[in-house]
């Protein structure tokens, strides 16, 4: 903002590096640096930059320097309604300029991804049903599938096939599907080799119509997980985090698969990183945490984990059985015995599945290791 040549330089820097790291995202359509650099240092109406360069959001910025110290301010405005979808400002002491630099950009993108995707996912439930193509089915469907519960697994399905209908070649209704698919289980503990079976070809399709998405790979990394083939897992977790490194499904898949893996504390690392980077989806992957910790005998962190997702998602029916299990094991029984109350009555059948037999994803000893916290929080075998 003061015309200062050197300014200019390094507010033009995170301009292009923002550009840079959100094109890396599959979900977003990113305007060159060229084409967005020609409304540079004017006063614009954000309406028509919208309609001139075909945007559905507009991320605007200013930098001033004071000394030693720099404050960069941002905000994202929806194009066609000029409403301001989220803001922030950043300040910073300017000791190497080019450290700031990156750490700028990485906090405005790790911020705007997820902004950008609820923005649109609110966009598509203001549309009627009747208008909807491929992309507004799509967020429609996430928009339920956030939501964390059987009823919304099962409207999301009927918004991702719709997707899938309206366009065959559009990757996101399948990996959709995919995400679904892979819920049903845990919701209605029906066909876990048909389920992880449907999962893998719905992934392996999103990957072929699009191998640079990060998204498919990272539920091709899942897929492969639960099937019991941790390295390959891993090897696609890593294969969408080349693609784009802030992706939080992509380190959530990496997490997993290394929890999977016998390397616990490299997951749980891994999962806070994904939590980071997109608080909203956070019951599956605190859940994940609770798991990693009971494994490893820290039943307390464990419980803390599992109460973070429940209060997350309440009809998640998953953290409340490492709920029981992590209770059992410090002797609190009747804390216990109400978390396995509870996992039971959200998915009976789903329960009875996970602990009648040993998922493909578990070692044998983990398995066992689960049914001993369950049989000390008050659980019998039929």
């Amino acid at each position: 903002m003061s015309g200062d040549p050197e300014q200019e330089f390094f507010a033009d820097g995170i301009a292009e590096d923002i550009i840079t790291a959100l094109s890396r995202y599959p979900s977003l359509f990113v305007i060159a640096r060229n084409s967005s650099f020609t409304h540079k240092g004017r006063a614009v109406d954000v309406k028509q930059v919208g309609r001139e360069l075909g945007v559905r959001y507009v991320l605007e910025g200013s930098l001033r320097k004071a000394g030693n110290r720099i404050r960069v301010t941002t905000q994202l405005v929806e194009a066609e309604t000029a409403k301001h979808v989220w803001a922030e400002r950043y300040d910073r002491d300017l000791a190497d300029i080019f450290a700031v630099q990156d750490e700028i950009t990485e906090a405005v993108t790790i911020a705007l991804a997820p902004a950008i995707a609820e923005a649109e996912q609110q966009r598509a439930m203001r549309k009627p049903p009747g208008s909807l193509d491929a992309w507004t089915a799509y967020q429609r469907g996430l928009w339920h599938f956030d939501k964390v519960s059987a009823e919304d697994n099962a409207l999301a399905r009927k918004f991702f096939q719709q997707a899938v209908g309206l366009d065959p070649s559009f990757a996101g209704g399948y990996k959709g599907l995919c995400a679904v698919v892979s819920n049903e289980a845990d919701y209605a503990g029906r066909g876990l080799s048909e389920t992880l079976s449907s999962a893998e070809a719905l992934a392996r399709r999103a990957v072929a119509l699009d191998g640079t998405d990060a998204e498919a790979r990272s539920l091709l990394s899942t897929a492969l997980r639960r099937r019991g083939d941790y390295e390959g897992g891993l090897a696609e977790a890593e294969r969408a985090l080349t693609i784009s490194p802030n992706m939080a499904g992509a380190h959530y898949a990496k997490g997993a698969s290394l929890i999977s893996a016998g390397r616990a504390k490299e997951g749980v690392a891994a999962l806070e990183r994904s939590i980071r980077l997109d608080p909203r989806r956070s019951a599956v992957r605190f859940n994940q945490i609770a798991l990693a910790l009971y494994f490893t005998g820290e039943y307390d962190a464990a419980v803390d984990a599992a109460n973070r997702a429940i209060r997350s998602s309440p009809d998640y029916p998953n953290p409340c059985r490492w709920l029981a299990a992590a209770l059992g094991q410090l002797g609190r029984i009747e804390e216990a015995k109400q978390a396995l109350e509870k996992a039971i009555a959200i998915a009976p059948a789903s329960f009875r599945m996970y602990v009648g037999e040993r998922a493909p994803w578990r070692r044998p000893e983990n398995h066992a290791h689960m049914l001993e916290g369950l049989r000390k929080a008050g659980w019998r075998e039929e």
